[in-house]
């Protein structure tokens, strides 16, 4: 089911709905983070992939916090968009070739998915401003620092010594 397949008479359903594609994402990144972590052969990128999945892991127990504090059980809405992340992610985690050209692959992929989920908690958290909800947009914030945080760090990997390899195998 797509995001706004369903009826949006409220903020309420905005919200809500935002919500359980964030939260569906949260769920499907858990299993793909593991596959990166292992396809990849430079031993600080596999290490940001294992500590992203942790992160995420607290991420998707800081949706089930927000999910109660409205007053609502967890649910799940399909993410299309993570799904294909995920599915462009699979391709360089199937990818053979030279280890440093995938690597560089596995960043860029992981790179999308993070600047998605920066996309989606900034939008939750401005939400749950316009409504008062201030606990919740600091609860979205920390994830959005975390967020933030891991894309930066993609970075700093990718441009210390991933890239470079990359560049130079023929």
């Amino acid at each position: 089911m797509g995001l706004f397949s369903e009826s949006l008479n409220s903020f309420d359903d905005l919200f809500s709905h935002q919500l359980e594609d964030v939260y569906d994402a949260e769920l499907q990144l858990t299993d793909a983070l593991p596959k990166m972590a292992d396809a990849s052969s430079a031993s600080d990128l596999r290490n940001a992939f294992n500590t992203h999945l942790m992160e995420t892991r607290d991420h998707v127990k800081r949706l089930e916090q927000v999910f109660q504090r409205i007053g609502k059980s967890p649910e799940r809405h399909t993410c299309p968009a993570m799904k294909g992340l995920i599915k462009e992610g699979q391709e360089a985690i199937s990818a053979t070739g030279d280890p440093s050209v995938k690597d560089a692959a596995l960043i860029a992929s992981a790179q999308r998915v993070e600047h998605y989920e920066i996309a989606a908690y900034g939008t939750l958290r401005t939400l749950a401003r316009q409504v008062g909800l201030n606990d919740v947009a600091s609860i979205f914030q920390k994830t959005l620092d975390e967020e933030g945080s891991a894309d930066k760090k993609l970075t700093a990997i990718a441009e210390s010594h991933v890239n470079q390899q990359a560049a130079a195998a023929r």
